[in-house]
């Protein structure tokens, strides 16, 4: 059975930090675009980050560049989202997800594998 599964989540004040994992299972993940979503109540599930298979390619978007990095560990199977100075807007249930395919993927669509999030909040 393929699994990913969010953790890190939590509730920090504005200007605080916090670390996502996704750790994947059931099958190797390592030829995959990995990718960072996030769904505010009453809006879409809009990308926030996306790895390339190797690490070497990233997309970020512009409401999080420069505050946010994905990463991954492919001996692990596990991809990371490291949060710093958030902001109440970042407040939205994350879900990491696997996209076959060697390069970035950036449309929802092709994401075939989901893990069923963790809450992040940010409070002022």
């Amino acid at each position: 059975q393929v699994q990913l599964v969010e953790s890190g989540g939590g509730l920090v004040q504005a200007g605080g930090s916090l670390r996502l994992s996704c750790a994947a299972s059931g099958r190797t993940f390592s030829r995959d675009s990995m990718g960072w979503f996030r769904q505010a109540p009453g809006k879409e599930r809009d990308i926030v980050a996306a790895i390339s298979w190797s690490g070497g390619s990233t997309y970020y978007a512009d409401s999080v560049k420069g505050r946010f990095t994905i990463s991954r560990d492919n001996a692990k199977n596990t991809a990371y989202l490291q949060m710093n100075n958030l902001k109440p807007e970042d407040t939205a249930v994350y879900y990491c997800a696997a996209a076959p395919g060697l390069w970035v993927e950036i449309t929802p669509g092709k994401y075939r594998y989901w893990g069923q999030g963790t809450q992040v909040t940010v409070s002022s």
